[in-house]
């Protein structure tokens, strides 16, 4: 399926956008999603068009074949004694390398390891680098097949361990065979706020971030950041932008090197090519963007 046959939505206020980031972040009921719809004098038949339209089709997120010649994928598992004991993740690597790679950390959304945050590992290994994306649900089974119930499930799980299953990866990434010792990290949403959690907990061990619409470093950590890091934002995402002047002026105070890049018509998740809220030009931006910065940073 081609790009041409990405999802359309609905035409809808922006405000529509806002409180479906509510309600997909679990800041919202479905009833209180509807009773804000109706608000912005949208019927019930066309809120649950727009609802519909944001659920994946993973069929239109593929843009790398997971049997693709010149990547190696499969699913490793890797020690987590701090969090659910052990941890399992994605990890593709080019087939053919001249010599140990940079290795990139990929973060996925509040919903675990879908196929979406598998081809964004893909791409970077197509790109020339080592990419392993975990699963944050594996103490569960794993990612269950769709992101309802995913999102269901990363709820139920204690954010900290999740957290120390990040925290063990990165650190068993640093490591890798195959690896340069240069280690990135990228997230999106849930993985955009857990991408600048670890520049913060692990300076020593994270060499360039990038945080794709996710919440800032917690605040106390940002000193610590020594890590360069691209912030990708879209520009219509108001729930987490209006975090980031706040986090702005500590990372100037602390002499941290950031960039802050706002995506122009786009809304929070803007670079998942499996929904309706995709800008299929601001994602290419946005990661070729990631590439350019991590070659910068990992590379030298």
């Amino acid at each position: 399926m081609t790009k041409n046959a990405k999802q359309k939505q609905p035409q809808l206020p922006a405000e529509a956008y806002q409180l479906y980031d509510k309600y997909a972040h679990g800041l919202m009921s479905r009833r209180a999603f509807f009773a804000g719809m109706s608000g912005l004098a949208v019927n019930a038949a066309l809120a649950t068009t727009f609802i519909n339209s944001m659920l994946p089709n993973y069929a239109l997120a593929e843009q790398v074949s997971f049997n693709d010649p010149a990547i190696t994928a499969r699913y490793q598992t890797f020690p987590s004694p701090n969090g659910h004991g052990e941890g399992r993740g994605y990890l593709v690597q080019p087939k053919q390398a001249a010599g140990p790679l940079p290795v990139v950390l990929v973060i996925h959304e509040n919903r675990g390891l879908n196929p979406y945050i598998e081809d964004v590992a893909r791409r970077l290994a197509k790109a020339g680098f080592i990419a392993f994306a975990p699963d944050a649900l594996w103490s569960l089974g794993g990612y269950p097949g769709n992101d309802d119930d995913g999102r269901t499930m990363q709820r139920s799980l204690d954010g900290e361990k999740i957290a120390a299953d990040f925290t063990a990866a990165a650190l068993w990434l640093k490591q890798l065979e195959a690896g340069s010792g240069k280690l990135g990290v990228v997230g999106f949403c849930f993985g955009g706020a857990m991408t600048g959690r670890l520049a913060a907990e692990l300076p020593d061990t994270v060499n360039a971030a990038v945080p794709f619409y996710g919440s800032p470093p917690p605040a106390d950590g940002i000193a610590n950041i020594k890590a360069p890091m691209l912030v990708q934002l879209g520009e219509l995402d108001e729930r987490v932008n209006a975090m980031w002047p706040a986090a702005e002026i500590l990372l100037q105070q602390h002499k941290v090197q950031y960039s802050i890049e706002r995506y122009t018509n786009s809304h929070h998740g803007f670079h998942n090519d499996s929904t309706a809220r995709y800008n299929e030009a601001m994602a290419e931006l946005a990661w070729q963007k990631t590439l350019q910065f991590f070659n910068r940073h990992l590379l030298s």
